[in-house]
């Protein structure tokens, strides 16, 4: 199925750190904000790494990346995607993300799972000149043993990377 990006890229001025995932999923996009699934560990993994809660509302969402200077986006603009498993990916055309290069002080930009990794390295890093660094997908279908403290310790080196 032919899937287009429809959320906007969440950053501001301030906005120091990027972090990628490949596309929204399903119920991602039926809500209409990144990370949606209620079973996707990111909101609940930058909780612990800041020691802090966000809450449920995409404004509180929003308010918490602005205010730790995290910019949210997608590597891709549309692809051929069965469902929303990454591995089913083809015909990928990515997101242009010199607009927020541009407006921001990114110097930092994240990858979540390896999909968001492989298709940035492929078609944005030439652009960027910002070698990534991958972080593990939070995704409910990445159900390793002992997922939840790599998580954590992983996406500790975002806060690591916030000046």
């Amino acid at each position: 199925m032919k899937v287009k990006h429809t959320l906007k890229p969440i950053y501001d001025k301030d906005s120091q750190i990027l972090i990628l995932g490949s596309i929204p999923s399903v119920k991602s996009r039926e809500i209409g904000f990144y990370y949606g699934h209620p079973k996707n560990r990111f909101w609940t993994t930058l909780e612990k790494v800041f020691e802090e809660k966000i809450g449920n509302t995409k404004e509180e969402k929003i308010h918490f990346l602005q205010k730790h200077h995290i910019a949210l986006f997608d590597v891709i603009k549309e692809c051929n995607i069965t469902s929303s498993s990454d591995a089913s990916i083809k015909n990928a055309i990515p997101n242009d993300l010199t607009p927020i290069l541009n407006n921001s002080k990114i110097k930092t930009i994240f990858t979540t799972g390896t999909k968001a990794h492989q298709l940035y390295k492929k078609y944005l890093l030439k652009e960027t000149k910002i070698e990534d660094i991958p972080l593990p997908s939070t995704s409910p279908a990445n159900c390793k043993k002992g997922i939840e403290e790599i998580l954590i310790e992983k996406y500790s080196q975002i806060k690591s990377n916030i000046q």
